[in-house]
């Protein structure tokens, strides 16, 4: 069990990090470019070639840096948060370069949108919500026959400065950061999909995406 002083400042951080995505979202931005050491918006855009496709959803859109990539390359993407106040930062961002947002207000365990409606989703740092039954459940179900999930899971700081390091200690600490394990995986699995797992070396960092292609029917619900 973790000292007394841990425990409370892990339950400071869930708050904070809780606040962080709504009445705070306007600070969302600095504070992950903050805690990321300036990579933040590189690890998020490093998915786009997972998302050449038609039709994009992105789950938990945050201040819409993805969307934003997307469009300046010529492709549009619809965006869902459960968040409001991230809703109105990435609206704002994305009118801020010109672009029309697209954005919807919702959750991934209750998808607004009809059955095989998707190519891609997409999902980058997701919190526990991505590992919910009924959000494996309903992106199968907006996914095309063969259309594939794409999902930012890990960043693993590999620097060896003093900050790389205590920032590496950081991310393990609050759960970003984890040791992986191939069965993990096993519930995306019997959840109907085809999974793997590919790693993006960046400078100073490494990447974890998980890649779930639709597979057959399985006479799944």
């Amino acid at each position: 069990m973790l000292p007394i002083h841990l425990r409370l400042l892990r339950g400071f951080l869930r708050l904070f990090f809780k606040l962080l995505y709504n009445q705070m979202a306007w600070t969302y931005n600095l504070v992950a470019g903050f805690v990321s050491l300036g990579l933040w918006q590189n690890w998020v855009c490093s998915v786009t070639p997972f998302l050449q496709a038609t039709r994009v959803l992105e789950l938990g859109h945050g201040t819409g840096f993805l969307q934003t990539a997307m469009l300046e390359q010529g492709q549009s993407m619809i965006g869902l948060d459960a968040s409001a106040h991230m809703g109105r930062q990435a609206s704002r961002r994305i009118r801020r370069k010109g672009y029309q947002p697209m954005l919807v207000n919702g959750t991934a365990q209750n998808l607004p949108f009809l059955q095989a409606s998707f190519d891609r989703v997409v999902a980058t740092f997701p919190s526990e919500y991505i590992s919910d039954p009924m959000t494996l459940k309903e992106i199968r179900r907006v996914l095309a026959p063969g259309g594939k999930a794409i999902v930012l899971l890990l960043a693993w700081i590999t620097g060896n400065s003093l900050l790389e390091r205590a920032t590496s200690w950081l991310f393990h600490f609050t759960g970003q950061s984890f040791h992986w394990e191939d069965h993990y995986l096993d519930p995306v699995r019997q959840a109907g999909f085809r999974a793997q797992t590919e790693t993006i070396p960046l400078k100073n960092s490494i990447l974890l995406v998980i890649v779930l292609e639709k597979i057959g029917d399985l006479n799944l619900p």
